[in-house]
């Protein structure tokens, strides 16, 4: 065959590419929008991670937490991900059994989770407690759902299909109410301004001050404390308690690149990466002591109880609790 310019350019780009891709090997991570943002925790962990890698870590923003779940099972074993960053213990069942996942092979040690932790496809990374964020100057701020329910607040709150704190919503609503869930919705369908598809949304329509109150997290509040220098919001302390997320980074079962995967799950637990995100995620780290939280957070709501399912009983009643909540919302 004879070999024309094109033809040696092309096959030398190609070495090129090759060389520089063996040297520097892509670890490919999705996770949820807000992690990704110039204020998320996504552009400070690349860089301390890839000081100690020699690698190029690569996030991939797919949406909210659930909608990670969806896209990898649409990829399957085409999938460019080596990891899945933001799921929650009420999808991790559903990951395994859709053979998604593979087992991670790192020591879990020094975590301040509230609860017990025995996993062993993913590292949990930090946690938090849904709550509903308001205004420090709303008057006859709800102490329950069913207060909530009895009353003209104006909420918004996230689609359970695409988000982790709408699905969320749905677990504490049954875990609080079982059989009686359905009241419960059908009580808070008026309250409802909207549905969003993931919490930076609802967030934003929050601020924009179109709601009285947003489905979100204990610690938002801290953000406006800490970063804004405003004491103005607050988390309403529900007296049932108020369930627990704890979000996790799992490698997957197709990644290109397990060892450094799991390099990363073992840095995850590390200083390097639990310090950055109480400021950035806005979450409590899930490896880093009490007395290591900046100033600010010990001003924050404390739930009377911690409620959860285990991620296999999430996944028995997940699709009952949607079912539920789409019956209550089209009436």
């Amino acid at each position: 065959m004879r070999l024309t310019t094109q033809t040696i350019i092309a096959a030398g780009l190609t070495l090129i590419a090759g060389g520089a891709s063996a040297q520097t090997p892509v670890l490919t991570v999705y996770t949820y929008d807000s992690f990704t943002a110039d204020w998320g925790p996504g552009p400070g962990i690349e860089l301390a991670f890839e000081e100690i890698c020699g690698c190029d870590l690569q996030f991939i923003s797919a949406g909210d937490g659930a909608a990670l779940l969806s896209r990898l099972r649409l990829e399957g074993a085409r999938s460019e991900a080596d990891i899945v960053l933001g799921l929650d213990t009420n999808l991790t069942a559903a990951a395994v059994e859709a053979g998604l996942m593979a087992e991670h092979g790192g020591d879990i040690v020094g975590l301040t989770l509230p609860v017990d932790w025995d996993d062993s496809h993913f590292v949990p990374f930090d946690w938090g407690y849904f709550a509903f964020v308001h205004r420090t100057d709303m008057e006859d701020v709800p102490n329950s759902f069913e207060a909530l329910a009895a009353s003209d607040a104006q909420i918004i709150i996230q689609d359970p299909r695409s988000s982790t704190p709408g699905l969320g919503l749905l677990m504490w609503v049954r875990h609080v109410y079982g059989d009686d869930a359905p009241a419960i919705w059908e009580g808070l369908a008026d309250n409802i301004v909207t549905v969003t598809p993931g919490w930076s949304e609802a967030y934003g329509l929050f601020l924009d001050g179109e709601a009285d109150m947003v489905l979100s997290y204990t610690t938002s509040p801290a953000y406006h404390l800490i970063a804004e220098e405003d004491d103005g919001y607050g988390a309403a302390a529900f007296e049932e308690g108020h369930y627990l997320q704890i979000e996790v980074g799992g490698i997957l079962a197709t990644a290109d690149n397990p060892d450094l995967a799991q390099s990363f799950l073992d840095f995850m637990l590390s200083p390097a990466f639990q310090t950055i995100l109480p400021t950035t995620n806005w979450m409590y780290p899930a490896a880093l002591p009490t007395e290591d939280l900046p100033e600010g957070f010990e001003t924050l709501t404390q739930p009377a109880s911690a409620l959860i399912y285990s991620a296999t009983e999430a996944a028995a009643v997940r699709d009952a609790a949607l079912a539920t909540w789409q019956n209550a919302l089209s009436q």
